[in-house]
């Protein structure tokens, strides 16, 4: 039943929803268009927040599926729970529709969480997202945080070893799929409060 796991995983998040959607709806590959990720970011800068939240919401849901199915549906829940929950995430980076090239993955992120661990994953990942987005003025280093303050909750709650592995290796995918936009910038600068707020 992995093997199977596996490549609905893969190929679920290999799916291009965004790329796809741009060009049906708005005429456009977002992949020339801002950081050139293949993503809902890119739908959003096209100029259309209607395609862009439908994009969101599928690349959310593509983690979503496989996660469900095979942890509540085949009750895959030991160590190779970590390869399935990354599988939706690998195919998003590598897809075979886009030349196993890829976006970065944090919609996805959300969704396998949420299949796995329903409404607790997602909602610590959210919150701690929020706050450092906020606080820093650097997005990529806000979804490290982030991911990181998630691998600390685990680590402090107790959870098993595969929920603590796949936000491991979590962790890792984001760095990688984020290392151009953390290249160069160790450093981290918290926003500048507007001056025209009181």
């Amino acid at each position: 039943m992995l093997g199977w796991a596996l490549i609905l995983g893969f190929v679920s998040g290999s799916l291009p929803f965004s790329v796809w959607l741009g060009q049906m709806f708005l005429s456009k590959d977002i992949r020339q268009i801002g950081d050139g990720n293949p993503g809902a970011t890119n739908v959003f800068r096209a100029g259309s927040w209607k395609v862009g939240v439908v994009s969101l919401l599928l690349d959310y849901f593509k983690g979503v599926f496989p996660a469900i199915i095979s942890y509540w549906g085949w009750n895959i829940r030991d160590e190779r729970l970590i390869l399935v929950m990354m599988a939706p995430l690998l195919g998003h980076q590598f897809s075979p529709f886009l030349g196993f090239r890829g976006g970065k993955g944090v919609a996805t992120t959300f969704g396998v969480w949420t299949g796995v661990t329903l409404w607790e994953g997602p909602v610590v990942l959210g919150f701690l997202l929020a706050i450092f987005y906020c606080l820093l003025d650097h997005d990529a280093w806000s979804v490290i945080f982030g991911m990181i303050g998630l691998l600390l909750y685990w680590l402090v709650k107790g959870a098993t070893g595969e929920i603590y592995g796949a936000a491991l290796a979590n962790l890792f995918f984001l760095l990688w799929t984020h290392r151009m936009a953390l290249n160069g910038k160790i450093g981290v600068k918290f926003r500048k409060k507007d001056p025209n707020i009181s």
